[in-house]
């Protein structure tokens, strides 16, 4: 039988060839089936090493390159039209939501940058529940964690200044 070691576990006679197999290529919950390639795989971690002599590897890469941009787009249209939706503008998405940059978030909505995962969540929750901004809104000023404060610290209390 033909076998290699495997450079990943260094288990002697691990690899051993496969051809015709078809594997995912996965990103953010999001999978694309990539048919037909050859190489070799090891029997006791799984490490996976494409045929050189083939162009599976190229043709798995492309696939994930394919994927990612893909993913980045829906993202990216998804926060946008959910940030109009709520009639919010990149800045005030920014402020109430992301707590970063307006670039960064100018980004995410070009598909350049996936935005973070809260972010993500937090906005497709709004899409389902837009009622609950004004609850965001609330929080973002505040004002409930300035009253907990002077609640359980009175002796800090600030007043205006004159």
């Amino acid at each position: 039988m033909n076998t290699q070691p495997c450079v990943s576990c260094g288990t002697r006679e691990g690899m051993h060839p496969f051809k015709g197999r078809s594997l995912s290529v996965n990103y953010k919950q999001m999978s694309r089936p990539v048919h037909d390639l050859a190489g070799w795989e090891c029997t006791v971690c799984g490490e996976i090493e494409f045929d050189p002599a083939t162009d599976s590897a190229e043709r798995y890469v492309d696939q994930g390159d394919k994927l990612l941009d893909d993913c980045l787009q829906l993202m990216g249209s998804e926060v946008q039209r959910i940030r109009r939706k709520l009639h919010l503008t990149q800045k005030t998405a920014v402020k109430l939501l992301s707590g970063g940059g307006h670039n960064a978030f100018s980004r995410y909505e070009r598909g350049e940058l996936p935005p973070p995962q809260p972010l993500f969540t937090l906005m497709r929750l709004l899409d389902r529940h837009p009622h609950l901004l004004a609850d965001v809104q609330s929080l973002s000023a505040g004002d409930d964690l300035k009253q907990l404060l002077a609640t359980r610290h009175p002796e800090h209390q600030t007043t205006p200044s004159r």
